[in-house]
């Protein structure tokens, strides 16, 4: 990690995470490359912060809970090329901050993500990850959970993320299609399956489903729609 001239600057939300958060930050003891991490937390209750405390060299910062809240405060401390938005409870692949660090001379790329899979074994998990690729392999619009990547200097043009509590990946990465076309690598990060497994896998897909469907006819989406429950 090279906290002097950090390319990439890693930007982690974290809140209750003391289950998923270790694998997520020993994952890094593998990386290669400038980076610098900035774990950005909304008011654990657990031990969260203590973990990431344990971590030389990450940053750990507080802010009001909610996403878009905690990854733009990560935002401001950020000193890298490029702002990497993961969440707590995803892996990214072995090399993903080298073939990152690998585009910061390609002017033409300033966004990004990577596609996506969940732990698990389970088919319908993975049935749900393939219908999710080719979504936004049509769309070009990337969720949070594909480790989105952006410019510093785009992601503050555009005003970081909206100050909304859900879907502030989509709705800034409208944002962001307004500008450039975001990339796609071919590397796979691994999300913990642990919400749709709790929650019911087919359940889960149906209630994803639903708000994609209102996300097109361009109806809102309620903070208080039971796939946004805090899931641990």
């Amino acid at each position: 990690m090279d906290r002097q001239h950090p390319v990439i600057s890693v930007i982690i939300p974290v809140y209750n995470e003391e289950k998923a958060l270790p694998a997520t930050l020993n994952q890094f003891q593998g990386q290669s490359g400038a980076y610098e991490i900035i774990a950005v937390d909304g008011g654990s209750a657990d031990r969260t912060c203590d973990i990431v405390v344990r971590y030389p060299g990450i940053h750990l910062l507080r802010a009001p809970k909610g996403r878009a809240s905690q990854m733009n405060a990560g935002a401001r401390l950020a000193r890298g090329e490029w702002l990497l938005f993961l969440h707590a409870d995803t892996l990214l692949p072995p090399d993903a901050l080298l073939q990152l660090a690998d585009l910061q001379h390609a002017s033409r790329c300033q966004a990004g993500g990577f596609r996506h899979r969940f732990s698990g074994s389970d088919w319908r998990l993975r049935l749900i990850s393939v219908l999710d690729n080719y979504r936004c392999q049509r769309t070009r619009v990337i969720y949070g959970d594909q480790a989105m990547f952006v410019r510093r200097q785009l992601f503050h043009q555009l005003g970081g993320f909206p100050n909304q509590p859900i879907l502030e990946d989509v709705a800034f990465c409208q944002q962001l299609l307004a500008v450039t076309e975001p990339v796609i690598l071919d590397a796979y990060v691994l999300t913990d399956s642990r919400k749709f497994v709790k929650m019911g896998i087919w359940r889960s897909l149906a209630r994803v489903l639903g708000i994609l469907i209102r996300l097109e006819l361009g109806r809102p989406v309620a903070a208080t729609h039971p796939f946004f429950q805090d899931v641990r």
